[in-house]
């Protein structure tokens, strides 16, 4: 058997699997079957999403190792968002949380907290332009 028919099979079961589960929470009543039926689902989402985190990062970690040449890339790429989230961080203010009266929210107070939450949306705000910036480039390329 070749790797695409095994991963075939392996992906057959897990979705059988799940439509078994789902089936049984739709079949459900009321109360403490539910309860049940639902937490086995939710159980069995729980653990294929952490099998499929471990397994894209194991093969990822693997792909770096075999070409250096991607490793290096990747570094770059890293390096590119620590400056900008840098950037972000000493651009950001860190002030207080307030309403549109003016009145401090709670937990919403001055500190590294607020300081690290404004740093990330301000880092979130300057990934966005660079993809639209990225985007438009490549609109503008196509059309040569």
């Amino acid at each position: 058997m070749d790797k695409s028919k095994i991963l075939t099979i392996v992906t057959a079961v897990l979705g059988v699997i799940g439509i078994f589960l789902l089936i049984r929470v739709l079949m459900a009543d009321e109360g403490a079957s539910l309860d049940g039926s639902v937490g086995a689902f939710v159980s069995y989402a729980y653990y294929l999403l952490i099998l499929t985190a471990v397994i894209t990062v194991g093969l990822s970690i693997l792909n770096l190792i075999k070409h250096p040449k991607a490793l290096m890339k990747a570094l770059l790429g890293i390096g590119v968002m620590v400056a900008l989230f840098l950037i972000a961080y000493f651009g950001s203010s860190g002030n207080a949380v307030t309403d549109g009266f003016g009145n401090v929210l709670k937990g919403g107070e001055a500190g590294i907290v607020s300081h690290i939450v404004s740093a990330l949306i301000n880092f979130t705000g300057i990934l966005g332009v660079v993809g639209i910036v990225t985007i438009a480039l490549g609109v503008v390329k196509s059309l040569k």
